[in-house]
C-alpha cells in the first residue's frame, strides 16, 4: 500500500495538465492533494481522474479557502473523521486492507503570518485536530499532508514559529502516532518547501498510529516536482509504503487521455 501527498498550489488549467501527466505516472495507490480550491485546474484534476474510473473525494472550499481532495486507485469509502471546523481542509477515508481498515486522513494546515485572524484561526484548526482525531494506540491510520507546521528538533530553528504550533507534533507523539520520516531516518536532514532565500522547512508530514509502525516500509521526500525546470509546485512530494495490501483494485484508466466531466 502506498501513498503520496502532493501540494497542487492551487494550479491553473495548464499547470493542473502537468500536474496529471506526473501523478498519473505514479505508482501509489493513494493520492492525498492539498491546497486545492473550486477552480478551473482542481477541477480538471478531479473530472479528469473521476472519468479514468478513480475515486475521488473533493469537498469544494468556499471562495478564497483551500483545502484536500484524496485520488484513489483503490476503494475508498467515508471515514467517521469528520472536523467541525474548516472540514475541506482535513478529508478522511478509510480503505479495506487485508489486515483490517486503514484510515487516512489528509491535512492541510492553513499557513498563518503575524496577525492576530490568521494565528487564532491555525490555533483553532490545530486544537480541532486534536479534539477529533483518533489516538493512535487504536486502529490502523495514517496522517498525512502539508501540516505547515515544524518538529521541535528542526534545524535551522526558525524564532517566528509559536509554541502551540510545536505542540501539535508533539501532541500527535503523546497521542500515539510516529513520524514515519523520522521512524526511518532519525538524524536525516530534509525539507519539502525552500524558500526565496534559501531556507528550508520540512512542512509535509506523515504520521502512523503507533501498531502501523512497523508496516512502515519507506518514507520518502520527492524533489523533483519543485525542482525540476517546468516546476509543477512549490512543495517537494512525500511518498510513504506500507506493508498491507489493499483488499481490491479499481479497473482505472489512463487520466490523462479521458476527456472529463464535472460530476
Amino acid at each position: 500500500m502506498e501513498v503520496l501527498t502532493f501540494n497542487l498550489n492551487n494550479p491553473s488549467r495548464e499547470r493542473a495538465e502537468r500536474q496529471l501527466s506526473y501523478l498519473a505516472s505514479r505508482p501509489e495507490h493513494v493520492l492525498v492533494l492539498t491546497e486545492t480550491a473550486p477552480s478551473e485546474g482542481c477541477e480538471f484534476l478531479a473530472a479528469q481522474f473521476w472519468t479514468a474510473g478513480y475515486h475521488v473525494t473533493f469537498p469544494r472550499p468556499e471562495r478564497g479557502e483551500r483545502g484536500v481532495m484524496i485520488v484513489s486507485r483503490v476503494p475508498i469509502e467515508g471515514s467517521g473523521v469528520r472536523f467541525g471546523y474548516l472540514p475541506h481542509r482535513a478529508v478522511s477515508v478509510t480503505v479495506a486492507t487485508e489486515a483490517g481498515p486503514l484510515d487516512i486522513i489528509g491535512l492541510y494546515v492553513p499557513s498563518r503570518d503575524a496577525t492576530e485572524a490568521k494565528t487564532e484561526r491555525k490555533r483553532q484548526f490545530l486544537q480541532e485536530a486534536e479534539r477529533v482525531i483518533p489516538r493512535g494506540t487504536t486502529g490502523a491510520r495514517l496522517i498525512i499532508g502539508d501540516f505547515n507546521i515544524l518538529e521541535p528538533k528542526h534545524e535551522p530553528r526558525y524564532p517566528f514559529f509559536k509554541p502551540f504550533e510545536y505542540a501539535f507534533y508533539e501532541g500527535l507523539e503523546e497521542a500515539g502516532y510516529v513520524d514515519a520520516f523520522r521512524h526511518l531516518a532519525p538524524t536525516a536532514t530534509e525539507y519539502s518547501w525552500v524558500g526565496r532565500t534559501g531556507d528550508g522547512y520540512r512542512y509535509d508530514h506523515a504520521h502512523v498510529s503507533v501498531g502501523l509502525a512497523g508496516a512502515v516500509r519507506g518514507c520518502l521526500y520527492l524533489h523533483e516536482p519543485r525542482t525540476r525546470t517546468d516546476r509543477l509546485t512549490d512543495h517537494s512530494t512525500l511518498a510513504v509504503q506500507l506493508d498491507v495490501t489493499p483488499v481490491e483494485q479499481l479497473p482505472v484508466g489512463n487520466p490523462t487521455g479521458t476527456a472529463g466531466a464535472l460530476f
